[in-house]
């Protein structure tokens, strides 16, 4: 075997033990996102039934976000440092960087609910419909899901789908504002309940931000275009 064929040997092995890596990158991504998913189903099930002890399970699986979002930027600053990827592969890790961090954000967001939650049930429920608060929670749930499946499917198409549903989610969370708002007006005993519910409607607003977000960074990987903020300029 002359010295050339070694080489090229021992490029193919770094790359697939490089390809390897990337996929176990990946897969603790998705499992890291179906914890953020679970949180928030877990939060709102807790508002909605009326249930501390969802809302205390919310808060136990943080801890196990946090340490896999430390566990993965460590895992993509070593690759960036050891494989100095270029090109996509580059692409891929940075965008993973910030994917990470919209999906630990995710759960805060969804320990927000459930802390706010916790102060909810010490009053009466407010008579208001809370119909919108869980459409909007599915519509958040659904963007980060289909999101993260823009992410593994390499679909840019569903991640522009993604970015498209951050207009209806704000548009229900100003029709949540304005029926709690009259509430407060017509009854100052509401005021303190309404303003909860308020701030549980922005951490599920916030919950769609942090999904278009991921949409964003898939068009990235994918297109290599930047549509944050309208840019649309390709990278190299």
């Amino acid at each position: 075997i002359s010295q050339g064929d070694l080489v090229e040997r021992f490029k193919e092995t770094m790359e697939r033990h490089f390809d390897e890596e990337l996929k176990l990158l990946k897969q603790k991504l998705l499992e890291m996102a179906d914890l953020s998913l679970e949180m928030i189903g877990f939060s709102i099930r807790s508002l909605t039934e009326r249930d501390q002890a969802l809302g205390e399970q919310t808060l136990r699986i943080e801890d196990r976000v946090n340490h896999m979002e430390v566990e993965i930027e460590e895992e993509v600053l070593n690759l960036l440092a050891l494989r100095q990827p270029a090109a996509r592969d580059l692409r891929f890790l940075t965008a993973v960087l910030k994917i990470n961090n919209d999906l630990e954000r995710i759960a805060d967001q969804a320990c927000n609910i459930a802390e706010t939650v916790f102060y909810l049930l010490q009053e009466p429920p407010l008579k208001v419909p809370l119909i919108d608060i869980p459409m909007m929670a599915a519509l958040s749930q659904k963007m980060v899901k289909e999101s993260m499946d823009a992410f593994v499917n390499h679909d840019p198409v569903l991640a522009h789908a993604v970015c498209e549903h951050d207009d209806e989610a704000d548009w229900i969370n100003d029709q949540i504002f304005r029926v709690l708002l009259t509430c407060m007006m017509e009854n100052a005993k509401s005021i303190t309940r309404a303003v909860d519910l308020i701030l549980v409607s922005r951490n599920l607003e916030r919950i769609a931000d942090h999904a278009t977000n991921i949409g964003e960074e898939v068009i990235f990987i994918e297109e290599g275009k930047n549509i944050k903020h309208h840019i649309q300029k390709a990278s190299q």
